[in-house]
């Protein structure tokens, strides 16, 4: 079905609502998932909403909690999430954060005790859509093996950069640390699909091509040894410096019950004149490199922009009952 962005929302929104989400936290999930499948980021959208929903029964999220903004110094923001939507808590602390960085040259925006975010790049394009570059980090439930390991101890542990650039981002990166996002393993699963060889390892530590074996094993690192640094950096950020809890004491991000995520998100905001007024002109440099070679992209500056969406029929009726209630 060929569905629009302003109904994604909408029936998010209801979705979200009808299972016991106040109205502002709704708004901004709803937003955000909305966001997710108009990029054709479709792990981070509607695949998403269902547990949400369950989730806000079960009271593993708490859908109506107001998040708690304060400043411990002039040139850091802190919200506690206390245990809801991480997307109303970054919403309650951008404007702060935004003032600081521009205050200061460079601000951090700690998020605490929030359900996971999904999307880290939806929370850095709005960072860079006030002038400031934006880079943010997470953690999640650990599915990452190190590199010749076998026991998941990091989450996919996530990064995103967006580097402002006019009316829209001079680059949009988003990324697990990991060789992929969990959630390709789980949708090869669903589809009785294999996996590459790379992704993933079994219960032994044994490379894997299939994913229940995946699951029931460990994701490895992106570019082996890089990767594992970039994830365990992200560890230190997300759960060390927001006071969050690390990826090994996170259980399954989609299970209905059980404790809540408990996640932190950390995100370093940077105003680009600060030390020199120059950003535009040396990326333009490195932009017209690359766009002479032929096959080699920025990333983020040929996103998908969607509208109608594509949606699986199924998906769109489970939607449609989400809806109407539990």
């Amino acid at each position: 079905m060929e569905i629009s962005v302003s109904e994604i929302k909408s029936m998010s929104f209801q979705a979200l609502r009808s299972h016991g989400a106040g109205e502002p936290q709704a708004e901004a999930v709803a937003r955000a998932v909305a966001r997710a499948e108009e990029t054709g980021n479709i792990i981070c959208g509607l695949y998403y909403l269902e547990s949400y929903c369950r989730q806000l029964v079960s009271g593993r999220v708490n859908g109506t909690v107001e998040p708690v903004v304060s400043a411990p110094r002039p040139g850091a923001v802190t919200v506690d999430a206390q245990l809801g939507f991480a997307q109303p808590a970054f919403t309650a602390g951008l404007p702060a954060a935004v003032a600081a960085a521009r205050a200061n040259g460079i601000a951090s925006l700690a998020i605490a005790h929030s359900h996971t975010c999904t999307s880290l790049g939806f929370f850095t394009e709005q960072i860079a859509a006030e002038g400031l570059i934006g880079i943010g980090v997470t953690n999640a439930s650990a599915i990452v093996a190190g590199p010749g390991g076998k026991s998941p101890i990091l989450g996919t542990n996530p990064m995103a950069i967006t580097i402002p650039g006019g009316g829209s981002p001079a680059m949009h990166a988003d990324f697990s640390t990991a060789a992929v996002a969990l959630g390709k393993i789980t949708m090869a699963k669903a589809a009785g699909e294999t996996i590459p060889l790379g992704w993933a390892v079994d219960a032994e530590g044994n490379p894997t091509t299939d994913p229940s074996a995946a699951l029931g094993g460990a994701l490895v690192s992106a570019a082996n040894y890089k990767g594992w640094a970039l994830g365990l950096l992200v560890e230190c950020l997300a759960a060390g410096l927001t006071g969050s809890v690390n990826s090994l004491d996170v259980k399954g991000l989609k299970l209905e019950s059980g404790p809540p995520h408990d996640l932190g998100q950390f995100y370093i905001l940077i105003d680009p004149t600060t030390h020199a007024d120059a950003l535009a002109e040396r990326f333009a440099r490195v932009i017209d490199a690359v766009e002479s070679d032929e096959g080699v992209r920025i990333p983020g500056r040929t996103r998908r922009h969607l509208d109608p969406v594509p949606v699986p029929d199924a998906l769109w009726g489970l939607v449609k009952n989400l809806a109407k209630g539990p």
